[in-house]
Formats: C-alpha cells, sequence, structure tokens
C-alpha cells in the first residue's frame, strides 16, 4: 500500500523579531513533524531555528541542512539536490515537513533553490509556501519612512557583488533597496557616492534584533566591516515643481 506523501511547508520566519511571524505559520509549525532549515556547513547554527523556537515543539525534530557559503557554483547545485533529496525522505515517508527561512521565502532565500529541486526531483509531492515579513519591510518600517509612493519605483537588489547592480539601474528607480550590503561594502558606497544617493541613505544592521543598528551616515560602511544582516535603504532626491 502506497504511503500518502507529506507535505513540505516553506515558512518565512520574518527579518528577527518572533512576533513578527506569520499567525498561520505558528499553527502550522505546532503540527509538523519536522522542520528543516539553512545552516553553515562551518557550524550548525540557524538564526532562523533560533527567532521560531518558541512555536516549534520540543519533540519535533529539527534538522540543519548544511549549505557552503562558496562561489563555486558546481559545490552549490550539489548541497541544494542532496538537501532536497534529505527533505524528499521526510515526505515520503509521509511526514509533513516545515523549511525555516529568515524574512519571506521566495526574497533571496535559499528556499527558493530547495524548491526548484524538490518540485523537478518529486512534482507529485504537495507544497505549500507562507509569505513572511522581509528585511526591507521591516527597514522601513523601523526608519518610519515609506518604501514608495504615488507612481515612484521600488529597486530591490542585491550588494554581494558590489555597487555594479546600483550603477547600472539607479536612475531607472526613486527609491533602491540594497541587501546583502555586508559585502563590498567601499564599492557600494562608491556607487552610491557616484549616483548622488549619498545624502538619503540609511543602513539597517541586524533589523528587528537586539543588536539592531541604524546607520544613518553611510560613511560608516566605508571605515569599518558590517554586521552580516545589514541592508542600506536610499532615496532619490525629490525633484522641485
Amino acid at each position: 500500500m502506497n504511503i500518502k506523501t507529506g507535505t513540505l511547508y516553506g515558512i518565512g520566519v520574518g527579518p528577527g523579531d518572533p512576533e513578527l511571524i506569520p499567525l498561520k505559520s505558528v499553527r502550522i509549525l505546532d503540527r509538523v513533524d519536522v522542520v528543516f532549515t539553512a545552516s553553515s556547513t562551518k557550524n550548525d547554527y540557524s538564526l532562523a531555528v533560533n527567532i521560531a523556537r518558541q512555536h516549534i515543539s520540543q519533540a519535533t525534530p529539527v534538522i540543519m541542512l548544511p549549505f557552503p557559503m562558496t562561489k563555486d557554483q558546481n559545490e552549490t547545485r550539489k548541497a541544494w539536490l542532496e538537501n532536497a533529496e534529505k527533505i524528499l525522505e521526510s515526505l515520503e515517508a509521509g511526514k509533513n515537513a516545515a523549511f525555516l527561512t529568515l524574512g519571506d521565502p521566495m526574497t533571496y532565500s535559499t528556499y527558493g533553490y530547495i524548491l526548484k529541486n524538490i518540485s523537478l526531483l518529486a512534482p507529485h509531492v504537495n507544497v505549500e509556501t507562507i509569505p513572511g515579513i522581509s528585511s526591507y519591510q521591516a527597514a522601513a518600517a523601523r526608519i518610519n519612512t515609506p518604501l514608495v509612493e504615488g507612481e515612484e519605483v521600488l529597486l530591490i537588489t542585491s550588494g554581494a557583488k558590489g555597487g555594479d547592480r546600483l550603477r547600472e539601474f539607479s536612475d531607472k528607480a526613486e527609491n533602491i533597496i540594497l541587501m546583502k550590503a555586508y559585502r563590498n561594502t567601499e564599492d557600494i558606497f562608491s556607487a552610491l557616492e557616484e549616483a548622488d544617493l549619498l545624502e538619503n541613505s540609511v543602513g539597517i544592521s541586524n533589523c528587528c534584533l537586539p543588536d539592531e543598528e541604524i546607520i544613518r551616515d553611510i560613511s560608516m560602511l566605508k571605515r569599518r566591516q558590517p554586521e552580516y544582516w545589514t541592508l542600506i535603504f536610499a532615496k532619490q532626491k525629490k525633484k522641485e515643481g
């Protein structure tokens, strides 16, 4: 007799404050059979699990899936596939599983790669993704600054490879979010300066966590290495008339 496969729930736990986890996610975490999350190959720590810990039963196993921090795409793809297969083992055994990720599961998230691989390996498996509050939404709320108004455009891009994306699109959006800004901060600073955005830029590190830092003077990022969880919110100057 075939065993009915379990459901995979992609859950974004929000930016850091446990009270910002969606109520639907809390309900699901209370009844899944196993919880998965990503961790570095160097340790078994997960900020996502720490945020959601109070909503996970002590009887529910939490499994850390190692992902290498590397630029080797072959090694990265291998990790995506192997970890998707580990999750599938539980699903094929009829267990319901949650995959935890910071922020929103569909925004710069490891979950997106897991989802693609599971869809290819086992298209029959049921997957439900619950949206979460992203770090840039939380950051805008923390500094009481609207992301967009009227007919304005919002650009969300990565700063992992420096400021090139900013240089390419800075004149096409009134509001810009630079995620993963902890890398190549000197080049990001230069790109902001070139686009005349320094005056209206704010950095936020560890948003909604106890050690949160709001950086009004972006030049600080040029003088010191920022925290891992750092983003920059930049606005074009308002045109007169």
